[in-house]
């Protein structure tokens, strides 16, 4: 994903398959008091990233990001397209 699409409060998926899944809620986008860098805190809602806080740099939360999804009834569903995106994952 690009850093202008991540919007604090929505749900992102890394896409994957399996054990690896994830959905991550961006909870805030903030400056580092001592670096002066800006850091992406995060809470992990489903998958992998269960019950899990973490931060990272906006451009490793983009990396890691595949699209954007959200909860509807029981199921995590992607915004804004049905299929991935075509380009490779390569990291």
């Amino acid at each position: 994903m690009n850093l202008d699409e991540l919007k604090v409060g929505f749900f992102y998926s890394n896409g994957a398959y399996g054990r690896t899944w994830g959905v991550r809620q961006l909870a805030e986008i903030a400056t580092d008091a001592e670096t002066g860098e800006r850091v992406v805190h995060f809470k992990g809602v489903a998958g992998t990233c269960r019950r899990k806080k973490g931060h990272c740099s906006p451009a490793e939360f983009a990396r890691w990001a595949r699209y954007q999804v959200a909860l509807l009834e029981n199921d995590w569903k992607r915004v804004g397209g049905d299929a991935p995106p075509a380009e490779s994952q390569a990291a």
